[in-house]
C-alpha cells in the first residue's frame, strides 16, 4: 500500500476530489479528510472539545466524532465530525488518518497531524505545510492505495488544483513562519477568507 495526501485551500474543492476519488472506485474506507472548522457555521465556533475514543459520541455532539474517524465507511463526507487534533485543535474530520493524528485509533500514541503524516510516508517538510495550511483554513485529502492505482489517485487528486507544498512553505516563509508549531493560537480568518475556505472551487477540469 501507498499513501497520497494533497491539501486544498477550499472545501469545496477537497469535497469535489473525494467525490471523484469514490466513483473512481476508491473505497471510503481508504480515504481521510482533515478541513478547517470553519467550512461550515455549525463547526465556527471557539468551543473547547476533547478528543474522543472511537466507541465514543462525538464530544460536540456535532456529525459522529473519532467515531466516523475510525470508521470511514459509505458516505464519509455525511459522516464527518467535529474532534480534536493535537496542535490544530477541533477539526472537520473523518477516516483512518485522521484517528491517528487524534489518537483515537487502536494503537496511535499522542496523535498529532505531522507525525500521522510522516508516519503515512510523507517528509517531515512537507508533513509541516500541510498541517500549517490546514490550521489556516485547508482541508486535507489523504488516500491509501495499490501502487498500481496510485498513478490514477493522483490525476484524480491533482484534477483540483491541489496547493504546491514548496512554493506555499516560501510563502509562508517570507513572513517569518520556519515549522508549523502545535503551540500556535487558533487562526481567526475574516469574512473573506471563510468565503475562500468554502467556495473557492468552481469549475472541474
Amino acid at each position: 500500500m501507498t499513501t497520497i495526501s494533497k491539501v486544498y485551500d477550499s472545501w469545496d474543492q477537497a469535497q469535489s476530489a473525494v467525490r471523484a476519488l469514490q466513483a473512481n472506485g476508491t473505497p471510503a474506507s481508504e480515504i481521510s479528510v482533515v478541513a478547517n472548522k470553519y467550512i461550515d457555521d455549525r463547526y465556527a465556533t471557539d468551543r473547547d472539545i476533547r478528543a474522543v475514543a472511537p466507541d465514543e459520541p462525538s464530544a460536540t455532539g456535532i456529525g459522529t466524532g473519532a467515531g466516523a474517524a475510525v470508521g470511514g465507511g459509505v458516505g464519509l463526507l455525511t459522516g464527518m465530525g467535529l474532534m480534536a487534533i493535537p496542535g490544530l485543535g477541533p477539526v472537520v474530520a473523518a477516516g483512518w488518518l485522521a484517528a491517528t493524528a487524534a489518537g483515537a485509533a487502536a494503537g496511535a500514541a499522542t496523535g498529532g497531524i505531522v507525525g500521522a503524516l510522516v508516519d503515512s510516508g510523507e517528509d517531515d517538510t512537507t508533513a509541516n505545510v500541510y498541517a500549517e495550511t490546514v490550521r489556516r483554513g485547508g482541508t486535507m485529502v489523504t488516500v491509501r492505495t495499490d501502487e498500481t492505482r496510485r498513478p490514477d489517485v493522483e490525476k484524480v487528486l491533482n484534477r483540483y488544483q491541489p496547493i504546491d507544498h514548496k512554493s506555499r512553505a516560501a510563502e509562508y516563509g517570507a513572513s517569518g513562519w520556519r515549522a508549523f508549531d502545535e503551540k500556535a493560537g487558533p487562526y481567526h480568518p475574516n469574512a473573506s477568507e471563510v468565503e475562500r475556505i468554502r467556495r473557492k472551487w468552481t469549475d472541474a477540469a
